[in-house]
């Protein structure tokens, strides 16, 4: 198996087999906790104006994502996992766009496969990949808004890398504490909590909780992420 490590936009365009797009903060974790909020399908769009317009074809739906962080105007909620309230979602199709995450995937276009990537299904992601043991593998990191490294996105894809490789990340639990002052501090900012809620960021790095991984298919309507058990 060649494991091909790739960052931002541009890694995500040069991505070709097997392929892990990963966001932590916040994109693909919240999808995870979306799924386990009983949502029927979540659809990963790249524009706000195509997320509107799929939202016009799909009564019901409920649209989901931000720009810059903030959730975008006129959606129902933004991108963070904390603030979404259960029984809005339950048995709804979620329409979901942000910065970095979903824009990773509407560029992967070489990939032969999509899973989205985050630490809490970490073990999950590394399971599946060894279960369709591909001849390639392209890890995603898709940093700050898909144009900066973030450290917590290369901490998954580092994680995901060693235990593909069957080697221990001894230094796991130390580096996920130290993204709360390097990485994961904006949660903590008590003048940006509507945008960043402190809540979020535990949710986030609770690495290895959910034992499944999204698998991005796509259909008459554009992307869809299907959650599948492991």
């Amino acid at each position: 198996m060649k494991i091909k490590r790739l960052q931002l936009i541009e890694g995500a365009k040069q991505a070709e087999g097997l392929t892990v797009i990963i966001d932590v903060f916040r994109a693909f974790s919240l999808e995870c906790y979306l799924y386990d909020m009983g949502v029927k399908e979540i659809r990963p769009i790249g524009s706000i104006e195509d997320a509107f317009a799929l939202h016009e074809k799909l009564p019901g739906s409920i649209l989901v994502g931000e720009r810059k962080g903030k959730k975008c105007e006129g959606f129902d909620f933004g991108n963070s996992p904390s603030t979404v309230d259960r029984d809005s979602v339950l048995g709804k199709t979620i329409i979901h766009t942000t910065s970095a995450g979903t824009q990773g995937i509407v560029n992967a276009q070489n990939a032969a496969e999509i899973i989205t990537g985050s630490l809490v299904n970490a073990k999950a992601i590394v399971s599946y990949i060894k279960s369709k043991n591909p001849e390639v593998v392209s890890i995603v990191s898709m940093g700050t808004r898909g144009i900066r490294t973030n450290l917590e996105d290369e901490l998954c894809a580092e994680y995901l890398i060693s235990m593909l490789e069957g080697k221990e990340m001894e230094d796991l639990e130390a580096r996920i504490s130290g993204l709360r002052t390097n990485g994961g501090e904006h949660f903590f900012d008590p003048d940006n909590q509507e945008v960043f809620p402190e809540a979020d960021y535990w949710m986030c790095i609770k690495y290895d909780q959910f034992p499944f991984v999204i698998r991005i298919e796509k259909d008459e309507l554009g992307f869809v992420g299907i959650k599948t058990p492991i």
